[in-house]
């Protein structure tokens, strides 16, 4: 399936304050959607999750979506995250895995990533500014694991599907199969998800994603796109 040529990303949340949310949604955003929640500086040390990674469906132009894990980028500049790439780039579909430190660019993960496989990744902050980033590729049998610096406020973590903006523009959401997350942790604990950390993914005034309520248990949800 190849690695697709992305450019420069830019992850963090776009919240858009003049749209009204849905019934039962806490936020819009033009480029995320799924559960993101806050605290105060330095409350999120360690967040994971396991999810599948979806198939594109083709479309008409060039299209863009990763799944991930992060902590920061919501309202704030900061984010350190991990995760997958779904593309669909001049007729074909493109699959890869990533990690990224803002500002940095992205960092491509040079492993096999096919959609259906299930991964299951984690970001742990270990002593002072080092924090270990760990993907896994459960159906393929391959681990990554990078200790890097990190210096961000810690005031969100996140579970979210989104379609990036690349080299300084909003990127239209790839068309999707639904995005199933389980077994989301923050601090090692049950982040107890409640339908008003949940966002939805707004584009041209179209709503392009939005994810399920929470699981009974508040740690798992379904995202799924809203073709027209």
């Amino acid at each position: 399936m190849g690695i697709s040529t992305i450019g420069q990303w830019n992850h963090t949340c776009q919240l858009d304050s003049s749209a009204k949310p849905r019934r039962n949604i806490g936020w819009i955003s033009s480029n995320w959607s799924g559960y993101a929640i806050t605290g105060k500086k330095g409350a999120f040390k360690r967040v994971s999750a396991k999810w599948n990674v979806p198939f594109v469906r083709p479309s008409r132009g060039a299209s863009y979506s990763s799944a991930w894990i992060g902590i920061d980028g919501f309202s704030n500049s900061h984010l350190i995250q991990t995760g997958t790439g779904h593309d669909w780039i001049d007729g074909k579909a493109y699959y890869y895995a990533w990690w990224e430190i803002l500002p940095a660019s992205v960092t491509i993960i040079p492993l096999p990533i096919q959609p259906g496989d299930r991964m299951h990744a984690s970001i742990i902050k270990c002593s002072g500014s080092n924090w270990l980033i760990c993907l896994r590729n459960v159906s393929r049998n391959w681990t990554f694991r990078t200790l890097q610096r990190y210096g961000g406020p810690q005031t969100s973590a996140e579970w979210i599907v989104e379609a990036p903006q690349i080299n300084g523009a909003l990127a239209t959401m790839a068309r999707l199969s639904p995005v199933v997350f389980s077994c989301c942790r923050v601090n090692g604990k049950r982040p107890k998800l409640t339908v008003d950390d949940g966002g939805i993914m707004l584009q041209n005034s179209t709503v392009t994603s939005i994810p399920s309520n929470p699981n009974r248990a508040g740690d798992g949800f379904v995202v799924k796109g809203v073709h027209q």
